[in-house]
């Protein structure tokens, strides 16, 4: 009987971990799982980079009163990079404008004046819902400032803000 039961305890300790077999079941279901987490995922954070674009848009607009008031008009410029240097050379308080948060291609924001003698101006950013919520509240055929395109497309929404 002592020796059956040293043989049981011997085998015992070759058996007390997981197979391969085992592990890797374990390892592809937590994959497939994860994976279907991030697709999902995917739409949120779009919605969330499009949400940023809109405060970012509410955020340069303040910036751009704070510019108006010191100055008696907007920059007169089309060119983002042009506009912040006209914010920092102001002493606004603003030293950085803020990008797109994937700042390629159509998403970028873009900034215009027209033709209207720095007083009065048009915020614009693509967003990647076209659909969302977010484009009730903007502009979509500004009065003043016409070289930017704020129509909302079938599948493209446009947000802009003007003064």
């Amino acid at each position: 009987m002592y020796n059956n039961l040293k043989h049981m305890k011997k085998n015992y300790k070759f058996r007390s971990g997981f197979t391969l077999i085992e592990l890797l079941v374990v390892i592809t279901v937590i994959g497939l799982l994860s994976g279907m987490i991030l697709v999902g995922l995917s739409g949120v954070r779009s919605q969330g980079r499009d949400t940023r674009r809109v405060a970012d848009l509410h955020n340069v607009q303040n910036a751009l009163e704070i510019y108006f008031n010191k100055r008696g008009e907007y920059p007169p410029t089309s060119n983002w990079d042009i506009l912040e240097d006209a914010m920092r050379e102001a002493n606004t308080g603003v030293s950085k404008l803020p990008r797109d948060p994937l700042n390629n291609g159509s998403n970028i924001y873009r900034y215009s004046t027209g033709s209207t003698g720095g007083m009065h101006y048009v915020l614009s950013a693509t967003l990647e819902n076209f659909d969302s919520q977010l484009l009730e509240d903007d502009v979509d055929d500004p009065l003043f400032v016409t070289d930017l395109d704020c129509a909302d497309g079938s599948t493209i929404g446009i947000y802009c803000v003007e003064l």
